[in-house]
């Protein structure tokens, strides 16, 4: 690959024009990915053990007490709040595309005797029964990393597959300050690292699509002999209005968010994350 090429493709894309590769599937990557959800003190691909903690239990205050719930946990990584749930006498299915993940929280399921059902698999493709759980959930801002037209796909999945009066409970990352949230340019030389166990150039950038309110984070692995990948995050920031224009549409009666779920204490707390309670 020439210098200009890799220039090129290091400029700001149009609107969603897709990467060239899937950070979730990776085989490397998705290991990494797994060691960081782990971390109990690390607000990475997961929140701090402490504040999922908290945060499952304030889900659960959101239901009537003493039911049995049937919980459906979309992008479930290892099952950190899965197991919370079915510890405390749910019902609980977690779904996730990436296959490391599910794998652990199969065998840790099983170790602790949990009847979790884990299905390997992408919530945007697989199909939900109607009118089957009382409660769904999408956790770790996942919700806002989609394109418009596969949010309400999955909005209206989410809205069949819930009972009469079920809840859905997803956070997102708040419209406040944008700019600040714009991420400097960066470089990495390794020899091994997070994106490669091989030698590898990592060029990271971010542009803000003002109008939009969505920032791209853009990663440009470079290997030996000029092999090139390009993984790509749009992410959508949300104010309270936003979020009642795309989920009033769908069909929800009623929805609440809310901006005190997470402790102060944390990176991303509520001055940057907003949680949604939405009502069939």
């Amino acid at each position: 690959m020439q210098l200009s090429d890799i220039i090129k493709k290091y400029a700001a894309p149009p609107l969603y024009e897709p990467g060239t590769a899937f950070m979730w599937t990776d085989k490397h990557i998705s290991k990494q990915l797994l060691n960081i959800h782990l971390d109990p003190d690390l607000d990475l691909a997961s929140r701090k053990k402490s504040t999922i903690e908290k945060t499952a239990d304030w889900i659960l205050s959101t239901q009537k007490p003493g039911k049995t719930l049937k919980i459906l946990d979309l992008g479930c990584g290892p099952g950190l709040y899965s197991e919370i749930f079915s510890q405390k006498g749910h019902d609980v299915t977690g779904i996730d595309i990436s296959e490391v993940s599910i794998e652990y929280a199969r065998k840790s399921a099983q170790e602790k005797k949990l009847e979790i059902t884990y299905k390997k698999a992408s919530y945007l493709d697989i199909t939900l029964q109607k009118e089957t759980y009382d409660l769904v959930v999408m956790i770790f801002t996942d919700f806002g990393v989609l394109k418009p037209q596969d949010r309400k796909n999955l909005l209206d999945k989410v809205h069949q597959s819930l009972k009469k009066s079920g809840i859905f409970i997803f956070d997102v990352l708040a419209d406040k300050n944008l700019h600040d949230k714009i991420a400097p340019k960066k470089w990495e030389a390794s020899q091994n690292g997070f994106w490669r166990p091989t030698p590898y150039l990592a060029l990271s950038q971010s542009f803000l699509y003002k109008e939009q309110k969505v920032i791209l984070y853009q990663h440009l692995v470079i290997e030996s002999l000029g092999k090139t990948e390009d993984y790509r995050f749009w992410t959508q920031y949300y104010s309270t209005e936003d979020l009642k224009e795309e989920l009033k549409p769908v069909g929800f009666s009623k929805t609440e968010t809310r901006d005190d779920i997470l402790p102060h204490s944390d990176k991303w707390n509520g001055d940057n994350v907003l949680f949604c309670v939405a009502l069939k």
